[in-house]
Parts: structure tokens; C-alpha cells; sequence
């Protein structure tokens, strides 16, 4: 399900972060669905449980998943709202903006640069 290139530019806690939000996200893995441990995704990457510790510290972070304790990790129901909260973060900007006197391409090339 998730793969790491380690020929990428892409750091591997990135990879992995990226991969499992975009399937939340997408709905590949649904609320309630149950993640592996860090050591068990680690050892199937071949990578670092640090760098897995990582990632899904950041999805936490983001509301994505959520840890239930020895009971494991598992996708948040709060995942649903990604978007939702996306769209409201990009309404606040564009009304920043106007506000600033920043006009549309200019607001633009901010939103291009912050996102790399």
C-alpha cells in the first residue's frame, strides 16, 4: 500500500505521510480503518521506525489518524473534514488578501511558493 523511494529528493517520513493522507482522503482507507504498528510499517519499508513514528505524528497532528492506546492506530473519523477545513483556510487567505490589497496573481504565486 505505501512505498518508499529512496532515490527521491522526497524525504521518507514525507513519502509515507503523503501516501497514507492521500488514501484517507481519497477514501482508500476509510474511517476506522486500522493502521499498522510503526515497527511492523518500518520493517516493510526497510526504513527507520523513527522515520514511521514521524509520519504518523504529523498525521495525527493533521486529524487524520488517531492512536487508541495498545489498541493500535486507526483513520479518524475527524479525516472526513480535511477538505472542508482546507477550503475554509484558502477563504480566510483570499479574504487576507483582498484585504492587503494583494491582487489575484500575486496571492497566487504566495499560494505556488508556500506549497513548494
Amino acid at each position: 500500500m505505501v512505498r518508499v523511494d529512496p532515490n527521491s529528493p522526497i524525504p521518507p517520513f514525507e513519502q509515507v505521510r503523503t501516501a497514507y493522507a492521500t488514501r484517507i482522503n481519497d477514501g482508500t482507507l476509510p474511517v476506522g480503518a486500522k493502521l499498522p504498528t510503526v515497527r511492523k510499517l518500518a520493517e516493510d519499508l526497510g526504513i527507520a521506525p523513527n522515520t514511521v513514528a514521524k509520519a504518523y505524528r504529523e498525521l495525527e497532528e493533521g486529524g487524520l489518524i488517531e492512536t487508541r492506546g495498545r489498541a493500535g492506530t486507526f483513520v479518524s473519523a475527524v479525516g472526513d473534514e480535511t477538505r472542508e477545513r482546507a477550503r475554509q483556510a484558502a477563504a480566510d487567505y483570499a479574504a487576507l488578501t483582498r484585504k492587503l490589497g494583494l491582487d489575484r496573481d500575486e496571492a497566487k504565486a504566495i499560494i505556488d511558493a508556500a506549497l513548494g
